[in-house]
């Protein structure tokens, strides 16, 4: 029982790595090129990741998911369960997750 402080005192340890570490690591290619707008950093982000030359091709795949993500429309609860299509699922969805926090299973 007196050694409770030791235990939670060991999450400083990771902690510490973590943030030694951290400033070293490369930036995520699709955060330099959709958020920062940065392409020629993105490029050498992919060169780095996947050890090729020509990233192109992956440059323009996150371009054009970034393009589709903006022209999906968002739609609400309720547009959501009014759709015949996805309704039962996601009452299915919701019944379920419902039943898991009832049970106690989080508890445990």
């Amino acid at each position: 029982e007196s050694r409770w402080p030791y235990l939670f005192g060991a999450i400083i340890v990771p902690s510490l790595i973590q943030i030694v570490i951290l400033p070293f690591l490369p930036e995520s290619p699709r955060y330099l090129l959709l958020e920062k707008h940065n392409t020629s950093k993105a490029e050498k982000a992919f060169q780095t990741f996947l050890g090729k030359d020509d990233v192109s091709h992956e440059v323009e795949e996150v371009l054009a998911e970034s393009r589709v993500q903006r022209n999906t429309k968002l739609v609400s609860v309720l547009q959501l369960l009014r759709t015949h299509a996805v309704r039962w699922q996601v009452i299915t969805v919701v019944v379920t997750m419902g039943c898991y926090q009832l049970c106690g299973l989080n508890a445990v």
